[in-house]
């Protein structure tokens, strides 16, 4: 077995690191007290759920730590728990498991990530257990999603309000909003870098977000809700959004699909310079061993596993080509 926070091997249960991480050195089990909104909980679960969308089918529960043992709570909540979807898409039984994958994963290119880990209810069943960010000492931090920001809603822009933007057009949002927009950008184009390569295409407005800083001004929020959409949906877009606000390049329009060449005319676009968009872009198209290495030590069957590496090499090949060699 391996630790389920950090994925590194352990006999059972949480490593010394995760437990600090996750729940401040408290000896929690990995195992829950009560078992999955499945197994005839309906009422128990009805007063602390809270629904909102990954691909429409997410209900996520609040949770808090109190006496090495976390409970279901609607205020005061610590985690955020996400069982099992229910729903048509494939393999969804293994969300929880891809989720927290690629939220692994997303450590190695750099990416912000809150402490997550895999729960297990007392039926057995699986959960995605994540450490809110928006919050210190109990104290909510100001946070909003880009489609706040935005000021775009359903009743505003229509039901697909969350895709109506570019990828670019959040950048923008970005340098207006954000005074250390500079080093933002970097990291917005890390974020997006990332959800092409692992093929999450269900990044959308309100999976990005900026928060409050004790100092009174805004940055982007650590990465949430990073999965690879395609195991479950592989007939998806490749990106929630449009890469660019308008056209596309002709790497794109000769392929049919982003390129090297895309993510770097992105990065140009939106302000970052050339030497850093090609560093941060020469971190991405190359074959990165840890991701293997994660892959086949975490909770995933065999073959979602396969099809994880098969889709990660995919995207390499996509953006080995069109390598731009100009300065």
């Amino acid at each position: 077995m391996n630790c389920p926070g950090c994925l590194k091997e352990k006999e059972s249960g949480f490593c010394k690191k995760c437990l600090k991480s996750l729940f401040d050195g408290q000896k929690v089990e990995q195992v829950l007290p009560f078992n999955s909104p499945y197994e005839g909980n309906s009422d128990f679960y009805l007063e602390h759920t809270k629904k909102i969308s990954i691909s429409g089918v997410q209900v996520k529960y609040s949770l808090r730590l109190k006496n090495n043992e976390l409970q279901l709570t609607h205020i005061g909540g610590q985690y955020i728990l996400k069982p099992i979807p229910a729903g048509t898409f494939k393999f969804l039984d293994q969300a929880p498991a891809n989720e927290h994958l690629t939220m692994q994963i997303a450590k190695q290119f750099k990416l912000e990530v809150p402490a997550n880990a895999l729960m297990d209810f007392k039926d057995g069943s699986t959960a995605y257990i994540v450490r809110r960010f928006d919050q210190i000492d109990s104290k909510k931090i100001l946070q909003e999603d880009f489609a706040q920001i935005a000021q775009m809603t359903s009743e505003t822009h229509g039901k697909n309000y969350k895709y109506d933007l570019s990828y670019e057009e959040i950048a923008n949002l970005i340098k207006k909003y954000i005074p250390t927009y500079k080093i933002e950008l970097e990291k917005f184009f890390r974020m997006i870098l990332f959800n092409y390569i692992f093929s999450n295409g269900d990044a959308h407005l309100k999976n990005f977000s900026a928060m409050q800083t004790a100092q009174g001004d805004y940055v982007l929020t650590p990465v949430y809700d990073l999965l690879c959409t395609r195991i479950h949906s592989p007939t998806e877009s490749d990106m929630a959004l449009d890469l660019l606000t308008e056209g596309y390049s002709q790497a794109y329009e000769a392929c049919g699909f982003y390129t090297y060449q895309d993510f770097f005319e992105f990065g140009q676009r939106i302000g970052i310079k050339n030497s850093r968009v090609k560093k941060i872009l020469a971190e991405f198209n190359t074959s990165n061993k840890s991701v293997y290495q994660l892959i086949e030590r975490s909770y995933l069957n065999e073959e979602c596993k396969k099809l994880y590496a098969e889709y990660y090499e995919d995207r390499l090949k996509r953006m080995n080509m069109n390598v731009v060699s100009s300065n």
